[in-house]
C-alpha cells in the first residue's frame, strides 16, 4: 500500500466512498420502494410465470413475462445489487418498455455473496439460461435472438453470458467491468474475491466476445461509474468490436432504470436499435 493508496489514487475510506451508490444518491430508499410498487402492478398480469425454478437454491428462480407473440426475441435481465443485495423482485417493472415493443421478457434471480462466491454465482445465471434454452418452446421465444441485459453489477453479469449460445448483443447499464477495485473495497466483506475470479470475471481483463454491446450510464453518476464504461467501450471499440457508448444527461445510478420501463425511453430505444442491427 503506497502513500496509504490501496487502488490508483483512491485510499481504503476514499474508494469505499466512490462506490457507494445508496450514500450518493440521497432518496435512493424511496427511489427503491417505487421500484417494488411499479414491479407488484406488473407483476398481476403474469402470475402463471412468475418464480420459475432453474435451480435448486431458492434464490435460482426467474420470472417470465410473455408479450404474446410466438417467436418473440427474448430480453433477459439481470439485477444490481454488488452481488450481495436486492432480489428480483424489485426490478420486475423494468419488462415494461421490452414488452411494448414486441420481447418477451426473463428477469432472473441468482444466489447472492456470501453465501455463493462469484464462481459461483456465474454458474447460476449459465443454468439459467440453460433453463430457458430448453423451454424455448412451451415459452414461445426464439432461441436464436436473445438479448441480454443487466444494471450495476447485473451489468457485469450480463456482459459475462454474451458467450452463451443464441446471445446475440447486449444492453449494459451503470456497469462494473473490472473487478479489482471491488476487491479492495468495503464490497469485499462478503464478495472475497480471489485472484483467479478478478481475471476471469473481469470483461476489461479477458478476451472481448465480438457481440454488440451497447454500454449505457447516467451523467450523473460517481465517476468511478462512469469511468468502468468509458472504459469498456473504448477498449471495445479499439479492437474493432461493433457497440456503442452512452451517456444518459440528468440521470442517476436508480433513475435510469426508469428509461427502460418507458416504452419511449432511451434504453428501450437503444435495445430496438441493437436487434434492428442484428437482424440486418
Amino acid at each position: 500500500m503506497e502513500n496509504g493508496y490501496v487502488y490508483r489514487n483512491f485510499s481504503k475510506e476514499t474508494l469505499d466512498e466512490a462506490y457507494d451508490n445508496s450514500k450518493a444518491v440521497k432518496n435512493s430508499n424511496d427511489l427503491l420502494g417505487i421500484f417494488y410498487m411499479r414491479s407488484a402492478k406488473l407483476a398481476t398480469n403474469f402470475q402463471d410465470t412468475l418464480d420459475l425454478r432453474y435451480g435448486r437454491h431458492p434464490r435460482e428462480t426467474l420470472d417470465y413475462f410473455s408479450c404474446g407473440k410466438r417467436n418473440a426475441p427474448l430480453f433477459v435481465f439481470i439485477h444490481g445489487g454488488y452481488w450481495q443485495m436486492r432480489n428480483k423482485e424489485m426490478f420486475r417493472f423494468v419488462a415494461s418498455g421490452p414488452l411494448a415493443h414486441g420481447f418477451d421478457v426473463a428477469n432472473i434471480g441468482y444466489p447472492l455473496a456470501p453465501d455463493r462466491d462469484m464462481r459461483g454465482i456465474i454458474a447460476s445465471l449459465r443454468s439459467a439460461f440453460s433453463y430457458l434454452r430448453l423451454h424455448n418452446d412451451d415459452l414461445g421465444f426464439d432461441a436464436s435472438h436473445i438479448y441480454v441485459s443487466g444494471w450495476s453489477a447485473g451489468a457485469h453479469l450480463a456482459v459475462n453470458m454474451l458467450d452463451e449460445r443464441g446471445v446475440c448483443g447486449a444492453l449494459a447499464i451503470s456497469g462494473i467491468y473490472d473487478l479489482e477495485p471491488i476487491s479492495k473495497s468495503y464490497l469485499n466483506d462478503k464478495l472475497q474475491l480471489t485472484e483467479s475470479e478478478i481475471l476471469l470475471f473481469s470483461p476489461l481483463r479477458k478476451p472481448f466476445v465480438k457481440k454488440s454491446v451497447v454500454v449505457v450510464v447516467g451523467a450523473d453518476e460517481l465517476p468511478e461509474l462512469r469511468r468502468h464504461s468509458i472504459e469498456f467501450a473504448m477498449r471495445r471499440a479499439g479492437d474493432g468490436i461493433s457497440g456503442s457508448f452512452n451517456l444518459l444527461s440528468n440521470q442517476n445510478h436508480f433513475t435510469i432504470l426508469e428509461e427502460l420501463e418507458d416504452p419511449e425511453g432511451s434504453l428501450t430505444q437503444l435495445l430496438v436499435q441493437l436487434t434492428k442491427c442484428k437482424r440486418k
